[in-house]
């Protein structure tokens, strides 16, 4: 791991605690408690909170308040609670989980059996409907201005609403053997990297920062992540199972389309051909690592992560805006952090 890497997980691991407090009192578990114990479920097994630990560092940034000497739940001088924001934001992602794991119908999520198999489907679907619903409460109780607060609950709706958009897309890319690259990365800027720029814009929002550092953390927080959808694409190819959390290739057994694949496709290889069997049950590791090598015979697999690079750049470059500082140094290297992780 490199010094910067490192100095990056440090910087995410301690908000990461403080996210992690934030969420056991905002979320308790409650009666019906089989309801909230479902809806805490992945919530409690973990997660980098990368979404909000990227709000507090833009709250950071934009204040250049320094958090080791200032509570996040009465933020700057008009003692704002960012961390109401930071927790609906990961609420927000963990619902999504939730959710995306029954439409897949996937076993696994963060090591763990996911909601719907350790529980039921219908308590999983309830408790990602308590999530969504919870986000817009925790988001209420942020204490800014009434119309900074109205800005940001319409911000988070707006990116729900392009989340289901951007799910429905990615569904119906399933069907279709002639998805385009531009049809991809705009599915997965509605499916995946709106929530990356709700994080990065909505403090600025709450803490009355100027439109255009507004609109530069939006463009941010979409670009990084659209990368971290390509990186999280190539992982799901080259890294074990046991280390990702869920089934190695899953994405190529159901058929998604990537850049990868994509890219593959142009390069005249049957990317509906990767795996002999049809059925998802027979497919082995074997199969899946000759898949990968034929892809990466093709160049698609370099190909993806040029692009996942080119893009971080650019949005590292959006950075400009903000006031020289750790914070925004640390915004930067997670934003290379997302793009260089191999988990």
């Amino acid at each position: 791991m490199s010094a910067d890497s490192a100095r990056v997980e440090a910087a995410i691991e301690g908000r990461r605690e403080a996210v992690n407090d934030a969420i056991a009192e905002m979320l308790p578990v409650t009666r019906p408690e089989r309801l909230y114990e479902a809806s805490r479920y992945l919530l409690d097994a973990g997660g980098k909170r990368l979404r909000p630990a990227m709000l507090l560092l833009v709250a950071e940034a934009v204040t250049g308040v320094d958090p080791l000497t200032e509570d996040y739940r009465a933020f700057g001088p008009e003692e704002i609670d960012i961390m109401a924001a930071a927790v609906s934001v990961e609420v927000i992602q963990s619902f999504t989980l939730i959710h995306d794991d029954i439409m897949d119908d996937d076993d696994l999520r963060r090591g763990v059996p996911a909601v719907h198999r350790e529980y039921d489907t219908e308590t999983a679907i309830l408790a990602g409907d308590t999530l969504y619903s919870k986000a817009f409460e925790c988001m209420l109780q942020t204490g800014a201005p009434a119309d900074r607060s109205v800005r940001a609950l319409e911000k988070l709706a707006t990116t729900c609403t392009k989340i289901c958009e951007g799910q429905a897309l990615d569904v119906a890319f399933e069907a279709r053997g002639d998805v385009t690259t531009e049809e991809y990365l705009d599915m997965v800027e509605h499916k995946t990297a709106v929530l990356y720029a709700a994080a990065a814009a909505i403090p600025a929002v709450l803490l009355g920062a100027d439109e255009e550092v507004v609109d530069a953390l939006c463009g941010y927080g979409l670009d990084v992540g659209r990368a971290f959808q390509i990186q999280d694409d190539l992982l799901d190819l080259t890294t074990p199972s046991e280390r990702l959390g869920k089934q190695r290739g899953s994405d190529l057994i159901e058929g998604k389309r990537t850049v990868v694949t994509l890219h593959a496709r142009d390069q005249g290889v049957d990317v509906d051909a990767l795996l002999d069997t049809a059925d998802p049950a027979d497919v082995t590791e074997a199969d899946i690592e000759a898949a990968v090598g034929r892809l990466e015979g093709a160049g698609s697999i370099d190909h993806a992560r040029t692009m996942a690079r080119e893009i971080t750049d650019r949005g590292k470059r959006r950075l400009e805006v903000l006031p020289e500082g750790e914070a925004r140094e640390t915004l930067a290297g997670i934003a290379d952090y997302l793009v260089e992780r191999d988990y």
